[in-house]
C-alpha cells in the first residue's frame, strides 16, 4: 500500500484519511510561504524568491495529494445529482 493513495471510490474519498491530514498540515504552510515569499520578492530580496518557489512547489504537492479524492467525490455527487434530476422529471410528469 503506497503512502499516498491515488485511486478512490466516492464513498472512500468522503471519509477522513491520511491524505486529508497531510493536506491540512501543508495548506497553512503554503499560504504562509506564498505570502512571505511574495512580500520579500517585491523588495527584490533573494531569499524571498526561494521562499516563493518553495511555496509554489509545496502547493503543487498539496494539489497532487488531494486532487484524486476531490475528483472522486465530485464524480459521486454528479451521479447522485443526475439520479435526483431524473427522479424529479419522472415525478413532474407523473410517471412511475
Amino acid at each position: 500500500m503506497p503512502f499516498i493513495r491515488r485511486q478512490w471510490t466516492p464513498k472512500e474519498a468522503d471519509e477522513w484519511t491520511r491524505e486529508d491530514t497531510i493536506t491540512v498540515i501543508i495548506s497553512p504552510l503554503v499560504y504562509v510561504l506564498l505570502m512571505i515569499g511574495t512580500a520579500l520578492s517585491m523588495f527584490l530580496i533573494p531569499a524571498g524568491f526561494a521562499i516563493l518557489a518553495a511555496g509554489i512547489i509545496l502547493m503543487f504537492v498539496m494539489i497532487w495529494i488531494i486532487n484524486p479524492k476531490l475528483t472522486s467525490v465530485s464524480e459521486g455527487y454528479e451521479k447522485k445529482q443526475k439520479g435526483y434530476i431524473e427522479e424529479l422529471e419522472r415525478t413532474i410528469k407523473w410517471e412511475d
